[in-house]
């Protein structure tokens, strides 16, 4: 059995002649919550997108959940694989119960998957309220539901807090630090925010202007007297 859910190795995008991300190489141990810190367009959206195959790399390559993710094996993987990137995708118009059985389709799941992903995220009292009357943090909520549905054995969430406010925060951190004991599963999450990030995970990767530069366990990342916050501002100030 394989270590890692997800390793990459010299992982590039481009955007035009400027790379997005160069060289990534990341390792996510099985079972862990792994917290993708970095500023603001420092590439952490696209490392997800490229471990989802929904964008192709321009240089390296991946292997998700044992297998080397390629446009003829994305469907097989991302069965296994629930995701939420930026900002949840809904139809308004229809229920959050309706909007979940679109996804079971999609796996190839049932109501009693819908029932559980519901109950978990603390939406199954509203499953039958249209999405558009649903709060931000209710609809974030629901997202998650989405990537939850088949108890799968990888789960990306892109900034889930966003926008949130500190009830709202502290729900979704609850929920996720949850998951992999819950689930099986292991967690990606990103975020802008060591304060955040410190009290899910138990993995970190720092990425800044497209470059890692920092990945390993959380409790051993170097900080001497200064805080952990102030240690994250400075690596990525001067990378």
């Amino acid at each position: 059995m394989k270590k890692y859910v997800i390793e990459t190795y010299d992982l590039c995008k481009k955007s035009g002649r400027k790379y997005r991300i160069k060289d990534v190489n990341l390792a996510v141990p099985k079972g862990c919550i792994y917290g993708f810190l970095g500023p603001n367009g420092a590439g952490k959206t696209t490392t997800m997108k490229l471990l989802l195959g929904l964008i192709q790399p321009d240089g390296g390559s991946m292997e998700v959940l044992g297998k080397k993710m390629s446009p003829k094996n994305r469907f097989e993987i991302n069965t296994k694989t629930g995701s939420l990137i930026e900002s949840p995708g809904f139809y308004g118009h229809l229920t959050g119960q309706e909007n979940l059985e679109i996804i079971a389709r999609y796996k190839k799941l049932g109501a009693s998957d819908i029932k559980e992903a519901l109950k978990t995220v603390g939406l199954y009292e509203r499953k039958d309220d249209k999405v558009k009357n649903y709060s931000l943090g209710m609809k974030q909520r629901l997202g998650i539901a989405m990537a939850l549905m088949g108890r799968p054995e990888l789960i990306i969430l892109d900034e889930p807090t966003n926008g949130l406010d500190p009830a709202g925060i502290n729900e979704i951190r609850n929920l996720v630090k949850s998951i992999p004991e819950r689930y099986g599963s292991t967690v990606i999450i990103s975020s802008h925010l060591l304060s955040e990030v410190e009290q899910i995970a138990d993995y970190v990767g720092i990425i800044n202007k497209g470059h890692m530069i920092y990945q390993g366990l959380l409790s051993e990342l170097e900080i001497g007297d200064a805080s952990l916050e102030e240690v994250f501002l400075e690596m990525t100030k001067g990378a």
